[in-house]
């Protein structure tokens, strides 16, 4: 899979690492920072993608698209589509921008809009990456709770580093009978639950 990163993808990873790192310490505010996952948290996301049973894959937070390139790479050993949204039509600029130039617009369909209504009207989730605001955080996991197929996975990232910012929510999913969870300190720590047969 990763075998399969072209030329291109990687180009277009380094500028958006570059971007990424100039954000953090340039002053952009934070709300138009793009606030990407490192390229780690992007391969292990990329593999749980590929693991995952049947079904729908999706993302939550899609910013320039960075992370969307390596669940493409899941998306082309599966056979399937990824649908990405992000409410924010300057981020989906840069991310259609992203696609075009790898190639990977095929893999990646991209959605404008409230996160938790598109997710509301969406079954037979496989594979969810939620990496969005905190305060959509308890809400979109409950939501895929009840939309995820058996064996279907939910990653939701930065719950270490901004651990502060959601308190609760990583406990409830560590107590909650529907997942099978585990903290994976990769990154800014990603929640990884997997979801059961209850």
């Amino acid at each position: 899979m990763f075998h399969g990163l072209t030329p291109a993808m990687l180009a277009r990873m380094a500028e958006l690492e570059a971007m990424d790192a100039a954000d953090r310490t340039d002053g952009t505010p934070h709300g138009q920072r793009l606030r990407q996952v490192p390229p780690e948290t992007g391969r292990y996301l990329a593999i749980l993608a590929a693991s995952a049973p049947a079904g729908r894959l999706i993302e939550v937070g899609t910013s320039a698209g960075y992370s969307a390139l390596w669940l493409s790479l899941a998306c082309r050993e599966r056979g399937d589509t990824l649908l990405s949204i992000d409410r924010d039509p300057d981020k989906l600029e840069l991310a259609r921008q992203t696609l075009e130039i790898t190639d990977s617009s095929e893999l990646v369909c991209l959605a404008e809009g409230d996160a938790l209504e598109i997710v509301a009207g969406l079954d037979g989730v496989a594979f969810a990456f939620v990496d969005a605001n905190r305060d959509v955080l308890a809400p979109c996991l409950e939501l895929l709770a009840s939309r995820l197929v058996p064996g279907g996975i939910v990653a939701a990232d930065n719950v270490i580093s901004h651990a502060a910012e959601i308190p609760g929510v990583v406990e409830a999913v560590l107590a909650d009978p529907r997942f099978d969870a585990v903290i994976v300190p990769i990154g800014s720590g990603v929640l990884t639950a997997r979801r059961t047969r209850v």
